[in-house]
């Protein structure tokens, strides 16, 4: 016990001051990718040198949270490709064509409204990729679009947890038979929507005048040859990824993979005849891919799972179990703590505390646990792979996140919760 007891503290401190140490990035001046790395392997050797297990079943441990990690690892590298991709042949084009406004309200209604319907049909993350890129076109001023790169997590979180193929956790949950697709995405479009609309009304406010560098100038850009279909085939290879996960069952990197290869093909056969088309092949477009900000995904979702294995997120679940006794409480908990510590494992460890005999399928336990853990995670900016991906590509900071989201994220949290819990009393769920 005594053992446990240290294990449990030492990995949490280690765990502690790398967090506090990635917040501070900006103040001691050390890159977070590096200090999500060191974390992530001084977690584990804390964990290897305190266990009580054998180190062959622990070895197998890491094994299984590295195959999980590398698939979303190579899904991330995939989607940046895509994008990367498109944004070579200037085919991003094609959107910021459509979307000719500079007025701030305006864009910032158009991006939140995009990003969650979007969301819904692709996932968060790969939205997030997406609506950065398309972002950079139409602001190309950093600071200006910094509001609306925050807005864009908010919305891909929120748009994700009403469908099963938007979010990990909702995924998750609809896989192992607490939720079915047409029922979830009834009890959760509302309150998602809401939870997003609450903090819009507030930055709407706020949001006043027109852009300093005229989005225009954008539109003078000469797409590459090629642009149109690789724009295209680009997006669709990011819709055919849930529907090949449906049709095959393979995981969603797979999908991804199949996807970068036939573009792949098809930029080879466009261009290889071109000495001067070399930079829109993929090779030439790889190099301009951010691999610090995989590389911190890395080290970040490595560390997460160090405290799964060690046991310490399962004792959070029960410990708020055995304290509280409220589900909605509970749930409402599990989306707050969601913002520190990765959703995944939390929502693991109450598929596992929750049996579907005492609560069945569409249960509004799962439902509450869908929502919290899907939108909880927006409210900082570690909180979730859409806000982790955001820290790499646009180097936002952790605290420039927090004094502008924080609040007014939390207050469309309880806002899209107490309009659940209103549906749960009209309609009568359980």
């Amino acid at each position: 016990m005594e053992t446990t007891g240290l294990l449990y503290s030492l990995i949490l401190i280690v765990f502690g001051l790398g967090y506090l140490a990635i917040i501070l990035e900006y103040n001691i001046k050390i890159n977070k990718t590096a200090v999500a790395l060191l974390m992530a392997v001084l977690c584990w050797v804390v964990y290897f040198s305190f266990s009580r297990i054998a180190i062959a079943e622990d070895t197998l441990a890491l094994a299984k949270h590295l195959s999980d990690v590398s698939q979303i690892i190579f899904f991330l590298m995939g989607a940046m490709t895509l994008v990367e991709l498109i944004d070579s042949h200037k085919g991003f084009k094609i959107v910021t064509d459509v979307i000719r406004t500079n007025s701030k309200r305006k864009m910032l209604w158009i991006v939140a409204f995009t990003a969650f319907f979007l969301s819904a049909v692709l996932d968060n993350l790969t939205t997030t990729i997406l609506m950065i890129s398309l972002l950079r076109k139409m602001v190309p001023t950093r600071s200006e679009r910094f509001m609306l790169s925050c807005i864009v997590v908010v919305a891909a979180n929120a748009g994700g947890a009403w469908t099963p193929i938007g979010d990990v956790t909702t995924t998750m949950l609809w896989i192992n038979g607490q939720l079915s697709t047409l029922k979830v995405m009834q009890a959760l479009f509302l309150p998602s929507i809401i939870s997003l609309f609450v903090p819009m009304l507030y930055y709407s406010r706020k949001q006043k005048g027109e852009y300093s560098q005229p989005a225009q100038e954008e539109f003078d850009v000469i797409p590459e040859p090629g642009a149109r279909l690789v724009f295209y085939m680009g997006i669709g290879a990011l819709v055919f990824v849930p529907i090949f996960k449906t049709l095959t069952g393979l995981p969603p990197f797979m999908g991804m993979l199949i996807g970068l290869a036939g573009l792949w093909i098809a930029t080879d056969l466009l261009h290889h005849k071109y000495e001067h088309r070399q930079h829109l092949r993929v090779p030439a477009v790889l190099t301009k891919i951010d691999m610090s900000g995989v590389l911190f995904f890395l080290g970040i979702l490595l560390c997460i799972s160090s405290l799964e294995t060690a046991g310490i997120l399962r004792e959070l679940a029960q410990w708020l179990e055995q304290t509280i006794h409220n589900q909605v409480i509970i749930s409402a908990l599990i989306g707050v703590i969601s913002a520190i510590i990765d959703n995944v494992p939390l929502v693991a460890g109450t598929i596992g505390m929750y049996p579907l005999t005492e609560f069945p399928i569409d249960s509004s336990l799962w439902h509450m646990i869908a929502y919290a853990a899907g939108t909880g995670g927006s409210m900082l900016l570690i909180g979730s792979s859409a806000g982790v991906a955001l820290m790499g590509l646009e180097k936002i900071n952790f605290f420039g996140y927090m004094r502008l989201m924080t609040i007014p994220v939390f207050i469309g949290y309880l806002s899209g919760f107490g309009v659940y819990i209103l549906q749960m009393k009209l309609f009568a769920v359980h």
